[in-house]
């Protein structure tokens, strides 16, 4: 008998618990610092968009992938922080040290009130109430932007001047988040999230409020979401209420969906996939010669190819792509006796 046993509680809270996972982990942290030293200003780029997004997506990962809620509002609850962030700067020329917290308490607030419905609502008509979040928010920002004269957006003063500076700040804004989440999923509340995805009314038995637990992962996840709606506002140097279709809230739905659900791995796998999806697609038609016959329906090509992709893997891989990673993984560990057994 042979395996990995844990000995002590401080050995099953580690995250890094096998020399080979640290081992891994600190060549995965040296290529991450090193990459945009060696990445082009194209490359650097969606470095920076993957990590600005991956923030997002871990948000909703917590909200729906483990504590089973549905929401369609992420790209208002992204607005709101970026909006907040806009305004604070425009009016009262407020520094990123106060647009960060003031959007995380927007988020916070937000989260609670469109929480609330989740007490009584579930599926379908959950998800229609978290909707109209995204109207609404939508809704105020461009009536400010009307009222106050900016036709084309608030163009915000960047805090960070270079790519690779922003590549740096990005990286540890990913990274607290991704300890923040990881650490919350082993808490008292994390628990109680992932009890409440399961059977409702077997966590209320067990003595776990289910409106607390429901209130807590909207609020955390919204608070984290217009966190990164605020980055998201300083990076590109302008808000604009078109930035924020219902058609981004998709594309977070499926950074879950096609990373897989009920996985920290699977968001920040997903939110790689949906991000660098368009340029493959782009690349793809540039090499095989299609790109100047088809350049006026490049958009209708690239969502056709999205939607096929979302429906592909919910048909064949429901799993996600940490399901693939964890057949691949196994397939090594377990390779001896996996090909004897092939071979009989």
């Amino acid at each position: 008998m042979s395996g990995y046993f844990r000995t002590s509680y401080l050995q099953d809270t580690a995250l890094l618990d096998t020399r080979a996972q640290k081992a891994w982990f600190g060549a995965f942290a040296i290529a991450l610092c090193t990459y945009p030293f060696l990445a082009g200003p194209l490359w650097l780029d969606l470095g920076n968009q993957v990590l600005l997004a991956s923030i997002g997506a871990v948000a909703l990962m917590l909200l729906t992938g483990y504590a089973g809620q549905i929401s369609l509002g992420h790209a208002g609850l992204l607005a709101a922080g970026a909006f907040t962030t806009g305004i604070l700067s425009k009016e009262f020329g407020a520094s990123p040290w106060l647009t960060l917290p003031a959007s995380a308490a927007v988020g916070a607030v937000l989260g609670l009130i469109f929480g609330l419905p989740s007490l009584r609502l579930r599926g379908l008509y959950l998800a229609v109430s978290t909707l109209a979040l995204h109207f609404i928010v939508i809704f105020l920002g461009g009536e400010y932007e009307t009222r106050r004269g900016f036709s084309t957006g608030i163009v915000i003063e960047p805090p960070i001047g270079s790519a690779r500076g922003w590549y740096f700040a990005l990286l540890a804004a990913a990274a607290i988040t991704l300890l923040i989440a990881l650490n919350l999923l082993r808490s008292r509340t994390g628990r109680a999230w992932r009890a409440i995805h399961g059977r409702e009314a077997v966590a209320e038995a067990l003595g776990i409020s289910v409106q607390r637990a429901k209130l807590s992962a909207f609020v955390v996840s919204s608070s984290l979401t217009a966190l990164a709606g605020c980055l998201f506002a300083y990076y590109r140097g302008f808000v604009s209420a078109e930035a924020f279709s219902l058609y981004l809230t998709i594309q977070y739905v499926a950074m879950i969906i096609i990373g897989g659900m009920g996985s920290i791995l699977g968001a920040v796998l997903g939110t790689v996939f949906v991000v660098l999806f368009p340029y493959a697609i782009d690349g793809g038609m540039a090499l095989v010669g299609l790109s100047e016959r088809l350049s006026s329906v490049v958009f209708a090509v690239n969502y056709s190819a999205f939607g096929l992709v979302m429906i592909l893997f919910l048909v064949f891989e429901p799993q996600g792509l940490v399901g693939l990673w964890r057949r691949v993984q196994n397939w090594f560990l377990l390779w001896p006796f996996k090909q004897g057994r092939l071979l009989k």
